[in-house]
């Protein structure tokens, strides 16, 4: 089966993937796998690129423990200091009405339904001002596809942000976002972006991937931009000058073969933009959402880590790895700081959408300082950019340790 083949089944039946079983560490150590796999170790630790099938190979056939040690000298590699870095913000939903329809999502409402609710630029400005209070530096600003809000009144939006809270960066309006807004109004991406940059977006979040097979998008996301088209709008937000991160959330109807085509897509657009952050995955949260009877049962932990150590070793060109401590719990998402991670995330004040979905996970500033803390390694607060804003650091100006500080010096 090659990295980019489907579950095939009579004409107009989609198949679910059968169930997955993990290897045992035990086969990793004799046999043929055993070769195969100090093969691929030695090529990981001596900086060398996973081919599509080596990655499947990994995945399928790897041990976990194995995998974690993999990615943990990976991590070491690209971002060899001992320290983990978080960010202060706010997740802030802007509307629950929505046109997209996703089987997966508990969140949001038809357009005209009695709990399809619309914040008002002053409502919205008003949690904003809550992060900004707090010394916070992003607010991921996110909503349904509305069939009525252009990008007249996301300007407005954003360009009152700015004036009051010029520290806080408006990262927002994910790929499939921007997709609606260009269908909308009809005209290219690139003039919608232009005008959002003008009045302000400093960034574009990964959201909207889900996997990137259009095989598992007809179903689970039809309404929505293809896989392709989220590639696509992506370089033109690169193009514009901003970045922005990708993301990839599995454990639903794709086959590991579509997870591990969706990496080297991801991949192939950094080689050839450099323009995201970072990366983040999580499993599916099946409860309460409108296809949960044609979703297989929660993945595990040990499930997400694997994912996440995979995608640590495959997307040898994304600097950072983002841990999911709102779907995974603090626990798993300590652990994983060893599988790969180097980013906590977001303190996140609010989250309306996976806690929709039964899944609330969210922590204060010390918490997830002393949960990095007791893992071995120093946290430190960083804006989107992941340019260190922390006093406790010394780094001076123009040390690479420093990282960037603006959306312009990210940019160059």
């Amino acid at each position: 089966m090659s990295a980019k083949s489907q579950p095939e089944g009579p004409a107009g039946v989609e198949l679910v993937p059968p169930p997955w079983s993990a290897p045992l560490a035990s086969l990793a150590r004799r046999g043929p796998d055993a070769v195969e796999l100090e093969r691929l170790s030695a090529k990981v630790l001596e900086g060398g690129r996973l081919a599509p099938e080596e990655g499947l190979f990994l995945h399928q056939r790897a041990d976990l423990l194995t995998l974690g040690r993999l990615a943990d000298e990976v991590r070491r590699r690209l971002n060899p200091e001992p320290r983990v870095t978080y960010i202060i913000d706010r997740n802030v939903n802007t509307t629950a009405a929505c046109v997209a329809g996703c089987g997966f999502c508990a969140f949001s409402r038809p357009p005209g339904h009695e709990e399809a609710w619309l914040l008002s630029h002053e409502q919205l400005l008003e949690e904003i001002q809550e992060v900004a209070e707090m010394d916070g530096r992003q607010v991921l600003i996110q909503g349904g596809h509305h069939p009525k809000l252009g990008s007249d009144w996301w300007c407005e939006l954003l360009a009152e942000m700015r004036r009051r809270f010029p520290k806080v960066n408006p990262h927002g309006l994910s790929a499939p976002e921007l997709d609606h807004l260009s269908r909308m109004e009809k005209r290219p991406v690139e003039e919608v972006l232009d005008e959002l940059v003008r009045a302000g977006l400093g960034s574009v979040p990964g959201a909207g991937a889900e996997i990137l097979s259009d095989r598992v998008r007809r179903i689970l996301s039809p309404n929505k931009c293809s896989g392709e088209r989220w590639l696509e709008v992506h370089r033109r937000v690169h193009e514009a000058g901003l970045r922005s991160s990708a993301t990839m959330v599995f454990g639903h109807l794709e086959t590991v073969e579509e997870r591990i085509d969706h990496l080297d897509r991801l991949r192939g657009l950094q080689d050839e933009t450099g323009g995201f952050t970072a990366f983040i995955c999580w499993n599916m949260q099946p409860q309460g959402v409108p296809a949960a009877d044609r979703l297989p049962p929660k993945a595990t932990a040990a499930a997400y880590l694997r994912v996440q150590a995979l995608a640590r070793l495959y997307l040898d060109n994304v600097p950072h790895m983002q841990t999911s401590f709102v779907t995974q719990g603090m626990k798993i998402a300590q652990l994983s700081l060893r599988f790969g991670c180097d980013d906590f995330g977001g303190t996140m004040m609010e989250e309306k959408v996976v806690s929709a979905a039964g899944c609330f996970h969210l922590k204060p500033v010390g918490v997830v300082e002393r949960m990095i803390e007791r893992a071995g390694f120093r946290p430190l607060r960083r804006n989107t950019w992941y340019g260190v804003v922390d006093e406790r650091f010394e780094a001076p100006p123009g040390d690479p340790r420093r990282g960037p500080r603006t959306r312009e010096e990210a940019a160059r």
